[in-house]
């Protein structure tokens, strides 16, 4: 009965709200409208929600309809509306406005980003004031002290009532402490440890990374995707039945120290019996069955399966089925603890692309990215064909982003679109930076990029580089598309500037400076295949001292090898190349072959008649999803072919923190003994042969950087060539081979840092030969080198 009474009386006030106000009006025209009570609301704003204006007849309809739009504005918390002489006399009692919101506490999120926060969900400075919305403003703020590990977290609000009909928000906050993961129990593990189990977990108790990962601080997603990941453990081992049974997560009641227990049932090991395909099989049966990497008789492995299924399937998208469903269904004979599976292939329908939307190229033209397109518009859809335009539109390094997307055209069952949507980023750059290195010491740079000029796709770049020895200043103009076709042509001017006199003394002493121009264009042959060719001409001049090798002083003056004078000469160079590459990533492979070819002639007529001809071939393998092995070859030969002998300039090194490391730059092969400065300097050769393996893996705790690795390296090479030289006035050659290989062993780190990429290497030379002095012949006296950096791109 008493509820009764009360929720009448509630029925009664609201009613009243609305008819006090406007009670018995009889109908009059309004003459004039006049608004009294506001502070911060313009009266204009409350006239647009009037169903009445001047001249109107006012009635007790539409006053109650005044009220409601004025209510609903959720401006006001009280209105009301009386007449006064044919007036029309609306009065308003304003919400409090927010003036104000500050934080008090708050060490681990800064305040403006707080308040962003609250922004989302409608609690922002200038607002209207609705209390209801702190406690919602409350809790935002305790889960991203949650997501911190900060379960101790507690949050109070004050409002302080503020001139103008203004209130102020407070949060006071108090953080707490970070809980930490205490412990992280597997109970029912029978066929592995729980060390090895644990290992599958990205949650950890603390240890010395934790203040970098934070992966001792509990996420439940970050659970539930640890315990996903064992289970995909369990069923690649073979066990089929099983099963996570319960997990419970507890805190301590200081909130400080999380406890979690994993209850997991291994049940048997099940092996796999038959393998068969059925359903609508538009492949050959034989070429099917290769994409199954499942096979009778092994120990089931869920993963081989999810793989099976997925090469089937994209087997069939590359020949237009986009919507194929291949299904591989399991028949488990729980007694034997076997399981045969059958894959049902269903094609569905053969679709085409329709068309190719392309949304987001604000500043890039529509051509050059559909030029990079190889799938088609009116063509077969061909799976392989969108990754690839994909792949291709990211190596552009135009767009931060490139979503594709390939919804079905509406109305039809064959036809899709092809959407894709890119995010630009900056490619114009200018950039003032400095390098240090081992070998080069400080090195100064400056470089003006833009790779996508005037939104063409065209390259243009400038760079000035310094170093103590070597100096580049160089312009270049490249057009990727010269032709439909692709065919790239670019233009390039140069300056290079050598000094080996400051190379620590490990090759004879001499200048260069080379000015050039030059053409070159590059053909694709297909998607991994390229050949180029170039045109350069060069001016170099060469400056000797009278500590230069006397090989060198014989270069440029003939026999009269105590004169230092240099020399200089004039060359046409032609640049052929040939590169075939598989790499799915440019900076960091984890897959694929990268191979090259390259030569460099000077062609006959002028100064310089030579050839030198390089082989590149490295090879990159998944050994894991986080570790990578790399193997890599080189080789190179030169020689000259017109009446002047081979260049000693041109002459290949090789030593340092880029090829053999654990020897110094170019410390590798024979020296001549130079008896003005009491010292031997190496030459170099004109044969170079040269061997990587390098073992990649992340940094423990760190398995997810794109930006840091470390490696365990084995490197050898060698340089060879037949050097001249004299005994008691008679001249002598003394041939080497490139078989005489130095090795070495060590570790390495590379980060690609905001200031540029460093190297940082230990290694230890294996074989380095140290030979005494000879000032008679070219004799073997490697400078070894344990610690070797490299800091900021090197040009």
């Amino acid at each position: 009965m008493k509820l009764g009474i009360t929720l009448r009386h509630i029925l009664l006030f609201v009613v009243a709200c609305y008819t006090t106000s406007a009670m018995a009006l009889e109908p009059f025209i309004v003459k004039d409208i006049r608004v009294e009570g506001i502070q911060r609301t313009d009266a204009g704003t409350v006239f647009n929600y009037l169903p009445v204006k001047v001249g109107d007849t006012m009635t007790d309809e539409k006053a109650t309809q005044a009220i409601k739009s004025l209510y609903g504005t959720g401006f006001f918390k009280d209105v009301r509306i009386e007449v006064d002489q044919d007036v029309l006399v609306i009065t308003l009692q304003e919400r409090a406005a927010i003036a104000d919101i500050t934080f008090s506490g708050n060490k681990s999120f800064p305040s403006d980003k707080m308040k962003d926060g609250l922004k989302q969900i409608g609690l922002s400075e200038g607002l209207i004031f609705d209390r209801s919305m702190l406690d919602k403003a409350e809790q935002e703020i305790k889960r991203q002290y949650l997501s911190q590990g900060k379960y101790g977290a507690s949050v109070k609000t004050v409002v302080s009532p503020m001139e103008r009909n203004r209130v102020g928000i407070r949060f006071d906050i108090e953080e707490g402490a970070v809980s930490k993961i205490r412990s992280i129990n597997i109970v029912g593990n029978q066929s592995f440890e729980t060390k090895a189990l644990l290992e599958q977990f990205k949650l950890t108790t603390p240890d010395w990374l934790s203040w970098w990962n934070k992966n001792d601080q509990y996420s439940k997603q970050k659970l539930t995707a640890d315990l996903e990941t064992l289970r995909s453990f369990y069923m690649n081992q073979g066990y089929l039945e099983f099963n996570i049974e319960s997990t419970q997560v507890s805190i301590t009641p200081d909130k400080r120290d999380i406890y979690i227990t994993v209850n997991i049932s291994e049940g048997e090991k099940y092996t796999v019996t038959d393998v068969k395909l059925a359903g609508e099989m538009l492949l050959p049966e034989d070429e099917a069955r290769k994409l199954i990497s499942v096979e009778s008789g092994e120990v089931f492995n869920r993963q081989k399966v999810t793989d099976s299924s997925k090469a089937i399937n994209d087997r069939l998208g590359n020949d237009g089925y986009a919507f194929a469903n291949v299904n591989a269904v399991p028949d488990v004979n729980k007694d034997a603890h076997t399981v045969a599976f059958t894959f049902f292939v269903d094609p569905g329908r053969r679709v085409y692309v329709r068309r190719i939307n392309l949304t987001g190229n604000t500043r890039t033209r529509d051509d050059v990215l559909r030029r990079e397109m190889r799938q088609l518009e009116s063509a077969w859809y061909g799976a392989d064909k969108i990754e690839r335009s994909k792949q291709r539109l990211d190596r552009l390094q135009f767009f931060s982003d490139v979503n594709v997307e390939t919804p079905a055209v509406p109305g039809t069952t064959d036809q899709v679109d092809l959407n894709i949507n890119v995010t630009e980023k900056s490619t114009g750059s200018v950039m003032f930076g400095a390098g240090l290195s081992s070998a080069e010491g400080v090195v100064f740079g400056v470089t003006v990029n833009q790779n996508n000029f005037l939104g063409t796709g065209n390259r243009v770049s400038a760079q000035v580089n310094t170093g103590k020895v070597n100096t580049v200043y160089s312009l270049s103009y490249t057009d990727p598309y010269f032709t439909p076709d692709g065919i790239s042509r670019g233009f390039d001017v140069y300056r290079r500037d050598v000094d080996t006199s400051r190379l620590s003394g490990n090759i004879g002493s001499y200048s260069t400076s080379s000015y050039g121009t030059g053409v070159r264009f590059g053909v694709p042959l297909n998607e991994r295949d390229s050949v180029g060719a170039g045109l350069t001409f060069d001016y170099t001049s060469v400056d000797l001292t009278s500590s230069s090798p006397i090989q060198y002083r014989r270069y440029c003056n003939g026999n009269n090898s105590n004169s230092t004078d240099g020399c200089e000469n004039n060359s046409l160079l032609l640049n052929l190349s040939w590169a075939h590459d598989t790499r799915d990533n440019v900076l960091f492979p984890n897959k694929g072959v990268y191979q090259r070819i390259s030569s460099e002639i000077g062609l006959p007529g002028l100064d310089l008649q030579y050839y030198k001809i390089e082989y590149k071939h490295s090879w990159y393998k998944d050994v894991t999803p986080s570790v990578t092995l790399m193997l890599n070859g080189e080789a190179g030969y030169g020689d000259s072919y017109g009446d002047n002998p081979f260049p000693f300039f041109k002459n290949f090194y090789i030593g340092g923190v880029n090829n053999v490391r654990g020897y110094q730059t170019s410390a590798i092969g024979p020296r001549f003994y130079d008896s003005v400065n009491d010292r031997g300097y190496a030459v170099g050769g004109t044969k170079r042969l040269m061997g990587n393996a390098e073992l990649f893996f992340p940094v423990p705790g760190m398995k997810d950087s794109k930006q840091l690795r470390l490696s365990t390296f084995f490197d050898a090479g060698s340089v060879a060539g037949d050097y001249k030289y004299q005994v008691g006035g008679v001249d002598r050659t003394l041939s080497t081979s490139v078989t005489d290989l130095r090795y070495s062993v060590g570790l390495g780190v590379s980060w690609f840092s905001p200031f540029g990429p460093i190297k940082l290497v230990l290694a230890k030379a294996l074989n380095a030969k140290n030979e005494t002095e000879d000032p008679n012949k070219p004799y073997n006296d490697d400078k070894t080198q344990i610690l070797q950096f490299q800091m900021g791109s090197q040009f």
